[in-house]
């Protein structure tokens, strides 16, 4: 009876790329965004601040994280969350915290999606000029 052969050992992954920092604010930006909408009334003294900070970790993982290329998608996931943050409003006891909570991600995925349109139109119209 022949024998089979088995496959050969897959290389292992590499362990960090070079954009690992930029998966890390994406995840810490959304994290803290949703944290900061769903408990606002306690981080009010530093919302100016933590907004600048957002802003900037949302263009950051824009540019360095996400891929332009999936922009239609992106929007649709946007638009779901906006729709599920409103919605979640009508629940009488948890409704408030959940709908901040969602709320605080699509605020924070607003810069995300802009800078992810922006990218978008530079690579197609401009990427090849250069």
């Amino acid at each position: 009876m022949p024998t089979k052969k088995s496959a050969p050992p897959k290389a292992p992954a590499p362990m960090s790329s070079s954009n690992d920092w930029a998966k890390w604010v994406y995840l810490i930006g959304v994290i803290v965004a949703g944290l900061a909408g769903a408990f606002s009334s306690f981080v009010s003294s530093v919302q100016p601040w933590l907004g600048w900070l957002l802003l900037l970790a949302g263009i950051l993982s824009g540019v360095f994280f996400l891929d332009s290329s999936d922009v239609g998608n992106f929007a649709i996931r946007f638009l779901l969350l906006g729709a599920t943050a409103k919605a979640l409003d009508a629940i009488p006891a948890v409704g408030p915290y959940f709908s901040g909570f969602f709320g605080g991600v699509f605020s924070f995925l607003m810069p995300v999606g802009l800078t992810l349109l922006f990218m978008y139109f530079w690579n197609k119209y401009f990427g090849s000029m250069m």
